[in-house]
C-alpha cells in the first residue's frame, strides 16, 4: 500500500509531521513502513511550458526544434525527440540547472550544432515507473491539460512534494489497505479524528427504465453476501482530471479513463473493489453470480483466454460470462471510448474463491488482494453511492439514485468486555480510567467502563478485532510498545540436563557409530515417485502447495527414499562401502487444516563389502545378518531383546521378498529389516548387497521395559544337553526356540543353535538343526532325573510339529 501524505491531508492536519516522523510512529504502533519516497527529493527547476513553434531538425528523422514559452520574456529553444510533441502542447519543461532522478543535470548544450536550452520531460524522466504511466504517454512526453498555467512550478502544480509511505500490510491489518482505514490509524497516532467529506452533485435522476431492466441472481449466498449494481447514464469517456491521474500514479496504478480511474480511486479510498460494465454491451440485463462450469473458457480484460474450474466464480449476463468475480473483468464488456451507459458493480465475494482463482491464473490484482484479506462491509453501500456520484461528475453523466441489490449481509458493531485486571496481568502496565478512555477515543472506539471491567464497541471497519486479546493489543500499541516495562518471566529454577528422550537418542548414536556407521541428515522432502516406494496405507501424503521443484514436493513417510538419494550420491563419487544411519522425522497427513503427525524413525543402510580382499582372506559383502546383528545388539543394550522377534515379510515391493522381515515388539510391528529389491538397487545405481532397516522410535521409547533385578551368582553347576532335529527347510529357528522355552521350566537358562546341515545324507527339503540346551537351578544341584524330565517335555512338544524328527 502506497500511502500519500498529500492525500491524507484531506482528512487530517499533518502539517507538523514529516514523512519519516510519521513512518517511525506507524512502525512503533504495529504497521511496518518499508520506506518513504518523495518525488521532489530528486527534482528541481521544472516548469510548465508551451510549445509555441515546432520545426524539424535538419538531417534528422525524429528530432524537432521547439520554441517553448515558460513564462519569461524570451522563448527557450529546446531540441526534442518525442514523437507526440506538437505545436501548442503544454509540457513539463526542465530548464537550465534542473535536476532529474538518477543524478541527471540539465544544462545548456548543443545537439548536432543546434543549441538546446533545456528538456521536455516524460513522466518516466521525472521519476514515475513505466507500469503506472498511461499507455498514451508511455513512449513520449507527458501532455498537460490545456488550462494549465504557463510558467508554474511543476513540482507544486502536480503536488510531487509528497512523502509516499510504503506500508507492509500484514493479513490482520487489511483495514489499512485504504486511505480511509489508514486515516483512522494515522489519526490515532497524531491524536486527531479524520474528517471525511462526501461528494455532492446535481447530476442525479430518480428513475431510469434501463435500471428497471436489471435483475440480480446469486446462485448461493456463500458466493456473495452482498451484490449491488448502479447505473450512470450518458457518460463521456475521456482522460481523468490531472489531479486524479497523479494520485493514482503515486499509488502505483496506471490511469486508463475517467470511469475506470474512478473505480480505482474508490478502491484506494474505501478499500472497496468495484467494476464498471458497458451497459449496452451486456447481452442480457439479468446478472448472475454463480460458479463456473469445469472446463469452460473465459477471456479476461488482458485478452487472455482462461480455462476455468468449478472453484471459479463468474459474473454472468444471463449465461454469458462478463467477469471473474473479484479478480478481473471480461474483454467483451469493458468500458471503452464509445461507452454511453455504465453499470457499476459494488460487492463482496467469498475470500476463498477469490484466492483460489487469483492463484490459479496468477492474477494478483489490487481487487483480489482486498477481497482475500477482507473489506469494510459497513461501507459497501456508501462507497457505491459515492462512486456513482463521482463518475457522474467526471463524465458529465447522470447517476440514478436507486440501485439493484441482492444481499443477505447483516453488519453490526461488536462489543467485547475486558476485565481491568487483564491490562496489568497481560500487558504489565498500570492504567487509570482517563488514560484508557483517551486511547479508545484516539482509536474512535466507544467504551463503557464498569467497576471491574470495560466494554469496547468495535466498528465494522476493524474486522480484525474479535476477542479480549485483540483489544489488549490495541491498548498496548497506542500506549506505546516502547513504554511497556521489560520484565523477566518467572520460571522454576531447574538444573540443566538431557531429557530421557535425548539420552536415548545419544545412546543410539553411540551404539551405531561404534559399529562404524556415519550419521547423515537428509531432506524430509522428496518426489512423489520416490515416496511411493515405501509409504503408509492408512495416511495420505503431505504435499506442498508451492514446491520449489517436483523432486522436493512431498513430505516423506519413510526415510527409505532419502537414504536411496544419499547412497546414490555417494556411489556416483566412488565412496564405498556405505554404512550410515539417521534419526529423523516422517510425516502423515491427517486432513485439511489439521497438523500432520510427526513420527521419529531410526534408519540404517549398509551397502557393499564388509571385508575387502587381502592376503589372508577373500572379500565378503554385507548380508542380512550383518544388519540384523547390529539391531540385535541395540535391542540387547536397551533390554528389549527378549520382547523382539522377526517375521518374514514378502509384501514390500521395494524390498527383497525372501530377505525381508518385520521387526515385532511384543506383538506389534515397529519396523522392518532386509535387502533392498535388486531392481530398486539397480535403478539407483547401488550394489545388490544393499540392506536397509527402519524402526519406529516412538514405539520403542514408549515401551515399558521390566526393571533390572540383580541375582546372586549361582553356586551350583549347570547341566547341558544337546538335541538334533530334522525339520522341513521352511521351519524357522525362531519358532522352534520359542516352543522350547514355552515347554521348559525356569530351569532352562539358554538355547544355542550350534550346527545347521543340509546336503548329503539329508533328504531334499529337510535341514538338520543341533541345539545346545543349558539347565541350572540357583538353589541346588540338578540331577539327571530333573534334566530328563525337562527334555521329555521338550521332545514331546517338538514332535507335534509336522515333519519334525528327533535324531
Amino acid at each position: 500500500m502506497q500511502l500519500s501524505m498529500e492525500w491524507l491531508n484531506d482528512f487530517l492536519d499533518l502539517s507538523n509531521w514529516s514523512g519519516q516522523q510519521l513512518a517511525d510512529a506507524m512502525s512503533l504502533t504495529g504497521i511496518e513502513v518499508e520506506g518513504v519516497e518523495n518525488f521532489a527529493d530528486n527534482l528541481s527547476h521544472l516548469v510548465v511550458g508551451q510549445v509555441v513553434e515546432l520545426a524539424p531538425m535538419p538531417e534528422s528523422d525524429h528530432l524537432k526544434i521547439t520554441q517553448v514559452d515558460v513564462g519569461g520574456d524570451n522563448l527557450l529553444q529546446i531540441v526534442c525527440g518525442a514523437p507526440n510533441v506538437y505545436q501548442g502542447a503544454k509540457v513539463i519543461t526542465a530548464i537550465d540547472g534542473a535536476q532529474l532522478p538518477g543524478g541527471i543535470q540539465i544544462t545548456k548544450t548543443q545537439l548536432r550544432g543546434v543549441e538546446s536550452n533545456g528538456m521536455l520531460c516524460s513522466l518516466q524522466e521525472i521519476g514515475f515507473s513505466d507500469r503506472v504511466v498511461a499507455k498514451k504517454y508511455a513512449d513520449g512526453i507527458f501532455i498537460l491539460p490545456e488550462d494549465t498555467p504557463i510558467g508554474v512550478d511543476v513540482i507544486e502544480y502536480l503536488k510531487l512534494d509528497d512523502p509516499i509511505l510504503e506500508l507492509s500490510i500484514t493479513p490482520n491489518r487489511a483495514d489499512a489497505l485504504s486511505m480511509r482505514g489508514s486515516a483512522y490509524e494515522v489519526g490515532a497516532i497524531v491524536e486527531q479524528h479524520p474528517q471525511f467529506e462526501l461528494f455532492e452533485t446535481e447530476r442525479l435522476i430518480s428513475h431510469s427504465p434501463r435500471l428497471d431492466d436489471v435483475t440480480i441472481e446469486i446462485e448461493s449466498p456463500d458466493l456473495s453476501e452482498s451484490y449491488q449494481l448502479r447505473l450512470i447514464e450518458n457518460v463521456t469517456i475521456k482522460e481523468s482530471p490531472l489531479w486524479l491521474q497523479v494520485r493514482l500514479m503515486k499509488a502505483g496504478i496506471r490511469p486508463i479513463n475517467n470511469v475506470v480511474d474512478a473505480t480505482n480511486y474508490f478502491l484506494l479510498l474505501y478499500g472497496q473493489p468495484m467494476h464498471a460494465f458497458d451497459y449496452d454491451q451486456l447481452k442480457s440485463k439479468h446478472i448472475k453470480v454463480k460458479k463456473a462450469v469445469d472446463g469452460s473458457r473465459f477471456t479476461t480484460l488482458d485478452g487472455v483466454e482462461r480455462l476455468l474450474t468449478a472453484n471459479d466464480v463468474l459474473i454472468k449476463a444471463d449465461d454469458e460470462p462478463i467477469a471473474l468475480a473479484g479478480v478481473m473483468g471480461g474483454l467483451d464488456s469493458e468500458v471503452t471510448d464509445t461507452t454511453q451507459h455504465v453499470l457499476l458493480e459494488t460487492a463482496v465475494f467469498n475470500p476463498l474463491n477469490v484466492r483460489q482463482t487469483s492463484k490459479q491464473f496468477n492474477l494478483r490484482s489490487e481487487s483480489s488482494l482486498r477481497f482475500e484479506k477482507g473489506i469494510n462491509l459497513a461501507t459497501i453501500t456508501e462507497s457505491g453511492e459515492q462512486a456513482a456520484v463521482f463518475i457522474a461528475n467526471l463524465t458529465a453523466g447522470q447517476a440514478v439514485e436507486s440501485y439493484k441489490e441482492a444481499s443477505t449481509l447483516e453488519v453490526t458493531d461488536k462489543e467485547i468486555e475486558v476485565p481491568f485486571a487483564a491490562i496489568k496481568n497481560k500487558l504489565g502496565i498500570e492504567m487509570n480510567q482517563d488514560e484508557l478512555v483517551s486511547i479508545f477515543d484516539r482509536l474512535d472506539f466507544k467504551v463503557v467502563i464498569d467497576n471491574d471491567s470495560f466494554t469496547v464497541t468495535i466498528p465494522p471497519r476493524r474486522w480484525d478485532i474479535n476477542i479480549e486479546a485483540d483489544v489488549l493489543e490495541e491498548i498496548a500499541r497506542i500506549y506505546g510498545y516502547d513504554k511497556i516495562p521489560v520484565t523477566l518471566p518467572i520460571v522454576p529454577n531447574t538444573p540443566g540436563k538431557l531429557s530421557t528422550r535425548k539420552k536415548r537418542i545419544r545412546q543410539i548414536r553411540h551404539i551405531f557409530e561404534g559399529f562404524g556407521l556415519n550419521e547423515v541428515i537428509s531432506y524430509v522432502l522428496t518426489s512423489e515417485a520416490e515416496a511411493q516406494l515405501i509409504h503408509s496405507n492408512t495416511y495420505p501424503f503431505v504435499k506442498l502447495a508451492f514446491p520449489m521443484s517436483e523432486e522436493r514436493s512431498i513430505l516423506r513417510q519413510s526415510l527409505f527414499a532419502s537414504f536411496l538419494e544419499i547412497a546414490q550420491y555417494n556411489r556416483a563419487r566412488k565412496n564405498s562401502p556405505l554404512a550410515f544411519y539417521e534419526v529423523g522425522k516422517v510425516f502423515y497427513n491427517q486432513g485439511r487444516n489439521i497438523q500432520p503427525i510427526e513420527a521419529e524413525r531410526l534408519a540404517i543402510m549398509l551397502s557393499g563389502s564388509q571385508q575387502s580382499r587381502n592376503w589372508f582372506g577373500e572379500a565378503t559383502s554385507v548380508d542380512f545378518y550383518t544388519i540384523k546383528g547390529m539391531l540385535d545388539t541395540y535391542f540387547a543394550t536397551i533390554r528389549l531383546d527378549k520382547a523382539i522377534s522377526y517375521q518374514a515379510n514378502e509384501a514390500m515391493t521395494a524390498m527383497h521378498p525372501g530377505r525381508t522381515a518385520d521387526i515385532i515388539l511384543d506383538g506389534a510391528v515397529i519396523g522392518f529389516v532386509g535387502q533392498i529389491h535388486p531392481t530398486v538397487a539397480k535403478n539407483h545405481d547401488l550394489e545388490d548387497s544393499t540392506f536397509f532397516a527402519e524402526l519406529d522410535l516412538d514405539a520403542i521409547f514408549n515401551y515399558q521395559t521390566e526393571p533390572i533385578i540383580q541375582s546372586p551368582i549361582p553356586k551350583y553347576p549347570a547341566i547341558s544337553r544337546d538335541i538334533a532335529l530334522l525339520v522341513n527347510d521352511n521351519q524357522t529357528h525362531a519358532s522352534l526356540e520359542t516352543l522350547i522355552y514355552e515347554q521348559a521350566s525356569s530351569l532352562l537358562k539358554s538355547i544355542e543353535l550350534f550346527d545347521l546341515y543340509q546336503g548329503e545324507s539329508i533328504q531334499s527339503g529337510k535341514v538338520s538343526l543341533a541345539y545346545h540346551l543349558t539347565f541350572q537351578d540357583p538353589n541346588r544341584t540338578l540331577t539327571d532325573d530333573d534334566v530328563n524330565q525337562e527334555m521329555t517335555k521338550i521332545t514331546q512338544a517338538l514332535l507335534t510339529i509336522d515333519g519334525l524328527e528327533i535324531r
